[in-house]
């Protein structure tokens, strides 16, 4: 090999992206157990205390964007690399706010409050005036919906049923309007599906989102009216951590994650300290170079708080082929929850099901990994519960990519039920977290019991698909997987 061609292949794995090093043992069949009993509630204590002490040293909090952000990121790096890890620290951009206008709707001389649905999206100077007309289909779904309806020079007006924004933009757009609003009927947020992960990607014309009362007082005019969408994003640049063993088949990897960053509400030791010490904790005792036959690679996420950005950004980073050689994916988020509960994130669809997650979405192989780690809970005399799966936490851009997704909770916000509290212990009615996003979710607020059973339950699985990926509750191999960008 000539010395350009090392350096390419070395430069190759330091970047994660496909070679084993080292040479080739036999894969250490005790590995999953030895991982878990490595486990230890003193180390473990001992990153929750280093990360409290970060928040305490920057305002109360390690938000994403902020310098507590930073010093967790360079406190992960370092136990990494004292662990014998090469790190990457790869930086992306994040959107952080808005900035520069005052987006309104104005009819017949009164402005009305209109949301902008894509910061990417503005009017031109002075905003759009146009009439307003609405298809036979309030939905507005397809571009039949309008029937004879010619929309062509007019702002659309559509409801939030039956379709994505993207869909009910697309349709107005063949139509040839030249601005959308879409009136938000449901009772709380915005109706499940309307802006799915990247919507705002799609659109090219203005979109607006109002409330009944704009819609009905537009239903009271055929006058022409100003539609003003002038903000404009603000983005940041953020930071993920990566570390991955040297040896194991780089076409078959076991990745990890928890995310990184607090929210700015406090110092964020439960949500996501517990996750964060977990991750610190079993690669440590796994080692840069373990006896596997697949490599295992471990994410410390960023921007999880701001609509789960760090892991997004990731995935759609990579190349088709890097997609490909993932064989899973597994999440630890908020495991050290004060009133516990023990939830594997439900990937056999056998719990109450979310309909933002359609059944038929879930990769193949998910079911095995919950049954792998429920199987560990069961054994160290834990009966685990089903989570649902969710939009909102950072497995979700790999489901989306058709990755096999599984991982751990102790809860949060949710109210713990009597039944509950009968297997599991603890105060029914009250949260699994209630000090979560408060100044609360401290040092304090970890039940140690927990964090210890599902910090080694995560160990055992690691170390069970490190070993092999093939087995009864087994992934997909390689050449059956298909892949996305999310």
């Amino acid at each position: 090999m000539n010395a350009r061609r090392a350096a390419a292949v070395v430069a190759a794995c330091a970047a994660l992206s496909g070679c084993a090093l080292g040479p080739v043992r036999s894969p250490d069949p005790d590995l999953p157990r030895r991982l878990a009993d490595a486990v230890s509630i003193e180390t473990l204590d001992t990153h929750l205390r280093a990360l409290q002490d970060i928040a305490d040293a920057h305002g109360g909090n390690r938000a994403g964007g902020t310098p507590g952000y930073d010093a967790s990121v360079d406190y992960v790096v370092k136990v990494l690399r004292d662990n014998g890890f090469e790190v990457q620290t790869p930086e992306y951009e994040v959107f952080a706010g808005a900035e520069g206008g005052r987006p309104r709707l104005t009819v017949n001389g009164r402005d009305h409050r209109v949301d902008q649905a894509s910061l990417m999206i503005t009017t031109p100077p002075g905003g759009v005036s146009a009439v307003t007309l609405r298809p036979a289909q309030a939905a507005g779904c397809r571009s039949a919906d309008y029937g004879s309806v010619s929309v062509r020079g007019a702002i659309a007006i559509v409801d939030d049923t039956g379709c994505s924004v993207v869909d009910k933009h697309q349709a107005a757009v063949d139509r040839g309007a030249v601005g959308l609003l879409v009136v938000n009927t449901a009772d709380s947020g915005s109706r499940p599906g309307l802006f799915p992960p990247g919507y705002y990607r799609q659109l090219r014309i203005p979109v607006g989102v109002i409330d009944r009362d704009t819609s009905a007082a537009l239903r009271r005019t055929t006058a022409p009216v100003r539609l003003v969408l002038d903000n404009r994003p603000v983005m940041k640049k953020s930071r993920n951590v990566l570390a991955q063993t040297k040896t194991g088949s780089t076409e078959n990897v076991v990745m990890i994650g928890a995310h990184l960053d607090s929210s700015a509400a406090g110092p964020g030791i439960n949500d996501n300290g517990s996750g964060v010490a977990a991750l610190l904790d079993i690669a440590a005792a796994l080692g840069p170079r373990p006896r596997v036959a697949n490599a295992v690679r471990f994410a410390f996420w960023g921007a999880e708080e701001n609509s789960v950005q760090g892991s997004t950004q990731y995935l759609r980073g990579l190349s088709s082929q890097q997609r490909q050689d993932i064989a899973l994916y597994l999440n630890l988020d908020m495991i050290g929850s004060p009133n516990a509960g023990y939830f594997t994130y439900d990937g056999d669809q056998s719990g109450r099901l979310n309909p933002d997650i359609p059944v038929d979405a879930v990769p193949d192989g998910s079911a095995g990994i919950e049954r792998t780690l429920s199987g560990y809970l069961n054994s160290a005399g834990v009966r685990p519960a089903d989570m649902p799966l969710s939009r909102f936490t950072d497995y979700y851009a790999f489901l989306r990519s058709g990755i096999p997704v599984g991982g751990l909770t102790a809860g949060a916000n949710q109210l713990k039920t009597e039944a509950q509290a009968r297997l599991w212990g603890g105060r029914p009615g009250l949260p699994f977290d209630p000090n979560d996003h408060t100044p609360r979710d401290g040092i304090d607020n970890i039940d140690r019991d927990a964090l210890t059973v599902l910090t080694r339950a995560a160990a055992f699985t690691v170390g069970t698909y490190a070993y092999s990926i093939d087995g009864v509750n087994g992934v997909p191999a390689r050449d059956q997987r298909q892949r996305t960008a999310p």
